[in-house]
């Protein structure tokens, strides 16, 4: 026994047998997962959560980084292509049509006699765009829409899923080529539009699973004991902890979303002349594959890098979030 006055910021942990230990502030920090003490020392930090363990696994994985470098690079030529490409895309002249490489040209000219590689860089900015609104367009409907028919299930969450098998029935090139070829908008809209709609049921199931399982979790429950309302256990409790499927999901569905935009266009439903896109240079380089084979090559290679720097971002993203599936 000891004399030492009871100290009101030492921890309680309960032991294995139902009684109680007493522990310092900074071994309750320890059991608790903070940063490791050099030499047996006072830990150095707060413990961290899974979006700084998951910020610390990503800066030390290369495949982040490769992918990280590719999509920033996509995003700076989207923005300023005029940094690094000279001239109009929409500037063809038919003298030079099909031929190689060439001063101020360096992927040569296709059929129509236009500089490849203007047409590649400004390619990007619409393959961008539409891959980034899509993705944001299908995550937030598809988490609103999953996340409060798991939350409060009933006739709401049935018919939801009933809704969502309905979509997953069609087949998404198919219905491509149904929907949009009656629209005439030569802007982006449309396609995006036609993403979402048929995008945002695979969110949705993911995120109402995610949530499913994060509102049986003790600390909903208990919030829940407490009196708090709907509004604030989805907000404050279940939605930072189910929101990392749907984050990993929609990372990768951005490389999916570009790919299907230039295999719309390819198809002559997508986006149409005079804009500037992959899907559509490469439709209109087919025919000359065998004379101008670079005009076909250019637009599908950076179409390719492209939708593989996403997956890859998803996967390091997925890792990162997850350790237990690498």
């Amino acid at each position: 026994m000891t004399d030492d006055p009871y100290e009101p910021e030492r921890a309680i942990a309960g032991t294995g047998m139902g009684g109680a230990m007493d522990l310092a502030t900074s071994e309750g920090v320890t059991l608790e997962g903070g940063t490791d003490a050099p030499d047996g020392g006072e830990p150095t930090g707060k413990p961290r959560s899974l979006w700084s363990d998951a910020w610390h696994d990503l800066r030390r994985n290369p495949v982040f980084i490769v992918s990280g470098l590719v999509i920033l690079f996509l995003v700076f030529i989207s923005l300023w292509p005029s940094v690094i490409a000279s001239g109009s895309p929409l500037k063809c002249d038919l003298a030079k049509a099909q031929q190689g490489s060439g001063p101020g040209a360096p992927f040569g000219y296709d059929g129509q006699g236009c500089n490849v590689y203007t047409r590649t860089v400004y390619g990007a900015r619409t393959s961008v765009t539409v891959g980034v609104l899509a993705t944001l367009g299908v995550a937030v409907l598809g988490s609103v829409l999953g996340g409060l028919a798991g939350f409060f299930g009933g006739v709401g969450d049935s018919v939801l899923s009933r809704i969502t098998d309905i979509f997953f029935a069609i087949p998404v090139v198919l219905g491509g080529l149904v929907l949009l070829s009656v629209v005439t908008s030569n802007t982006v809209w449309p396609v995006i539009g036609f993403m979402v709609l048929l995008g945002w049921p695979q969110i949705s199931r993911i995120a109402r699973g995610s949530v499913i399982t994060a509102k049986q979790n003790d600390y909903v429950q208990a919030a829940r004991a407490l009196g708090a309302s709907n509004s604030r256990m989805l907000l404050r409790h279940i939605a930072p902890n189910a929101v990392a499927p749907v984050i990993v999901v929609a990372t990768i569905a951005l490389g999916t979303y570009i790919a299907l935009e230039a295999t719309l266009s390819y198809l002559g439903v997508g986006l149409k002349p005079p804009t500037v896109s992959w899907g559509i240079d490469i439709s209109a380089a087919s025919p000359y594959i065998r004379n101008a084979p670079h005009a076909l090559l250019w637009p599908s290679g950076a179409l390719a890098v492209t939708v593989l720097a996403f997956i890859m971002l998803g996967d390091a993203v997925r890792d990162a979030l997850d350790p237990k599936l690498r």
